[in-house]
């Protein structure tokens, strides 16, 4: 057993050698390695399910055997300073290993389909297996230099993927934008490893937590300092994983390719920035002010990611908001020392994400056919609906996928989402965190089923691709902002309104009746564009992009499974339990206590009646049976226009505003930092150039022509010189004389 631990750095190594062969292949013989570009597919799936048997075997022995274990060599030694590299596995590490390596698997197998047509596949695999390396690489080094390391090698292979279609002017806004977001947050980082550094003298976990607890406890080191130090370190976690208020950037990531959205936001890249934080929780745990600091980060993303998520029409944008809101619940459950709770999530979490962007990918990908490649338009939800007769399995899987964020049982999400809220009841410092987060669940559930609801539920809104032949036809829509009214529209005119902001209402779903003139000539136009061999409506995936949905599927039902854990002679199959046996002790003693049934209904019917109550909001504001409710008068009589009327109207759409804004704060990062650092920039050139290359050249000019007066001056004669010298001490004598006396 020692022996295959000793082994254990091949994890991160493997995904390597494909990346390698890719690149010099496509260097110095592009057209073979082109031909067999499927080949490289394989290679990449084949090496990264060896780390994933790998990383399994290894967990396994650790479940069994409850140890953990790290092996070093040296790198860099003398007398002052030494660097050893190595590998650290125990749970943490192998629960990431696990994560990474199996969404990898799936992305991959996804992405060979998905990316078929694009020229850029092979470049595509490259980064991928790149990407997978570094973050396995990261979850497994043994010190803080080794995390750094591989840290911004994951950065580098984010920028790289987020800008993937580096042409477009959005994407590489894009990818711009989230490495300088994430430069901030690796500066911090950086200052902080510095920082511990200088207090411990060792990089090394084991060592590092050692000396700085006992300098902590024992006062032998100030207290301002460690702060701070800490404090940096949680800005990197703050940057990578899309925490507020360095979250900006997440949502701009969407421009990459849609496997590449899975990927970043269910395993490697924002996952990062929570794996730092549960590494280095025994450093922060004895520093209260840190952990106070963590638990307010987390609840403040949790509510802000889910109140900008509300208004999105952007399938994946909205996705995005959905994960900055769940690694908020992450990033509470640590700051509250709710260790189990917090790694329990983030496994559930990150299969039900990866599912559901898969999902998306796969709706996007029938859309595409309809609206043209363009992705402003086949990633807008107020352009889809009705897809359920079009893409039966992908809306099954969506549903699971949207049922399991919202903590429905028995998906796998309804487990650790509980769990955090019990905990956040029994371990926070105020109610007032555990309050914003239970209601954050009913916001959840809201914004989920809205986006699975205008996705699939109703009428397809849109039916026609941009053809100039189609350029005045008529087509039956469903309008989602617009005012019930029965009319024959034009394409062009509804496409306007459709991506119109200014006359977008928040909460009206109403239809546009259909005719007969209208119904025949959808009929005549489909009809034609079949002939031509164009799709006229969405269809449903390959198989080789749903296969990864079903193996998703499989871990979203059951993976919460492995957290379940009442009396041992009721259900004794706590895995997750046993698994984070050597550390979790460390960071709460009853945090892993088996509950009763009693506990279990009371605190699942108020977290699942949370849930239930936002899903009927939703259905009711955008679901089908929309019409029934207000043909009894449901709504309309409680949206009146009398002063209750106004009022709602005025603070939905203050809601929207918020939503659909991105609560303001990129414009205020726009016109405070961004024109702020411009204008002061503009400043200090005009200060450097006309001040100081001023003054330079004022006294270059003025020696030149001192130089070119003095020049005529003199006519050859050593008694001139002599005498001018002379009138020049003398009259420096007497103004030194003036002075003085």
């Amino acid at each position: 057993m020692e022996h295959t631990f000793q082994y254990a750095w091949i994890i991160p190594f493997l995904p390597f050698p494909v990346t390698m062969l890719i690149g010099f292949g496509l260097l110095l013989i592009p057209t073979t390695t082109t031909n067999i570009r499927r080949m490289w597919a394989f290679s990449s799936v084949l090496m990264l399910s060896i780390a994933m048997a790998f990383s399994v075997n290894l967990s396994i022995q650790q479940i069994n055997g409850n140890f953990i274990h790290q092996y070093l060599w040296s790198w860099t030694i003398n007398n002052d300073f030494s660097l050893e590299f190595g590998h650290l596995i125990d749970p943490l590490t192998s629960i990431m290993s696990i994560l990474i390596t199996t969404v990898g698997i799936v992305v991959l197998i996804y992405s060979d389909n998905y990316m078929s047509h694009d020229q850029g596949y092979l470049r595509f695999f490259a980064y991928l297996s790149f990407f997978n390396a570094s973050m396995l690489g990261l979850v497994t080094s043994s010190n803080l230099i080794q995390i750094y390391i591989f840290w911004e090698l994951v950065g580098m292979c984010s920028y790289l993927l987020i800008g993937f279609w580096f042409t477009r002017p959005i994407a590489a806004s894009a990818c711009q934008k989230a490495f300088v977001t994430n430069r901030i947050g690796d500066f911090g980082l950086l200052l902080g490893i510095l920082g511990l550094y200088w207090i411990t003298g060792s990089l090394e976990f084991r060592d590092l937590f050692e000396i700085a607890n006992n300098l902590v406890h024992n006062n032998q080191v100030n207290s301002l300092f460690a702060i701070l130090c800490a404090s940096f370190l949680f800005v990197g976690a703050i940057a990578k994983s899309a925490q507020f208020p360095l979250h900006i950037w997440l949502p701009d990531a969407m421009e990459g390719p849609t496997p590449i959205s899975a990927l970043i936001h269910a395993a490697t890249m924002v996952a990062a920035g929570i794996f730092l934080v549960a590494r280095l929780l025994p450093l922060f745990i004895v520093i209260p002010y840190i952990m106070n600091l963590i638990s307010l980060i987390g609840v403040i993303t949790v509510l802000l990611g889910a109140t900008l998520a509300l208004a999105q029409k952007d399938i994946k944008r909205s996705l995005a908001y959905s994960t900055m809101s769940q690694l908020g619940y992450i990033m509470l459950a640590l700051g509250i020392g709710s260790y189990r709770a917090a790694l329990f999530h983030l496994i559930t979490h990150a299969y039900s994400k990866a599912l559901l962007f898969l999902g998306s990918g796969s709706i996007i990908h029938s859309m595409e056919p309809i609206v043209g490649y363009s992705p402003e338009k086949s990633q807008n939800m107020v352009l889809m609906g009705g897809l359920t007769k079009y893409v039966p399995i992908t809306r099954i899987t969506f549903l699971l996928g949207t049922l399991s964020l919202c903590g429905i049982p028995p998906l796998a999400c309804f487990w650790s989402k509980d769990e955090i809220l019990n905990d956040s009841w029994l371990y926070s410092s105020s109610s007032t965190f555990a309050i914003i987060a239970s209601f954050t669940a009913g916001l959840t559930a809201f914004y989920m089923f809205r986006m699975y609801l205008l996705t699939f539920d109703g009428h397809l809104r849109i039916y026609f691709q941009n053809y100039s032949s189609a350029k005045n036809s008529s087509c039956y829509s469903i309008s989602l902002w617009g005012k019930e009214t029965s009319k024959v529209i034009n394409r062009n005119l509804l496409l306007s309104k459709a991506n119109n902001n200014n006359q977008v209402s928040f909460f009206s779903k109403d239809t546009y009746q259909i005719d007969d003139n209208v119904r025949n000539g959808i009929r005549y136009f489909s009809t034609y564009l079949r002939n031509k061999y164009i799709y006229t409506y969405p269809h449903e995936s390959d198989n080789t992009m749903l296969f990864p949905l079903f193996v998703l599927v499989l871990f979203t039902l059951f993976v919460g499974s492995i957290g379940i854990h009442f009396d041992p002679g009721i259900m004794d199959f706590d895995i997750l339990s046993k698994w984070l046996t050597p550390s979790i002790q460390f960071f709460h003693p009853n945090s892993n206590d088996s509950s009763d049934w009693y506990d279990f209904l009371k605190n699942a019917v108020f977290s699942v009646s949370i849930a239930f109550f936002g899903l009927f909001i939703a259905f009711i504001l955008y679901g089908s049976a929309y019409s029934s409710f207000q043909n009894f008068g449901l709504i309309n009589s409680f949206v009146k226009k009398n002063s209750n009327g106004i009022i709602f109207d005025r603070i939905k759409n203050v809601i929207y505003n918020w939503s659909y804004n991105r609560g303001y704060i990129d414009i205020f990062y726009t016109r405070i930092l961004t024109l702020g650092i411009r204008r002061l920039a503009e400043v200090i050139h005009f200060f450097d150039r006309h001040i100081i290359d001023g003054i330079i050249n004022g006294v270059g000019l003025a020696g030149f022509f001192m130089g070119e007066g003095i020049k005529y001056i003199g006519g050859g004669r050593v008694s001139s010189y002599l005498f001018l010298y002379l009138s020049y001490v003398s009259i420096f004598f007497f103004i030194f004389l003036f002075l003085k006396f």
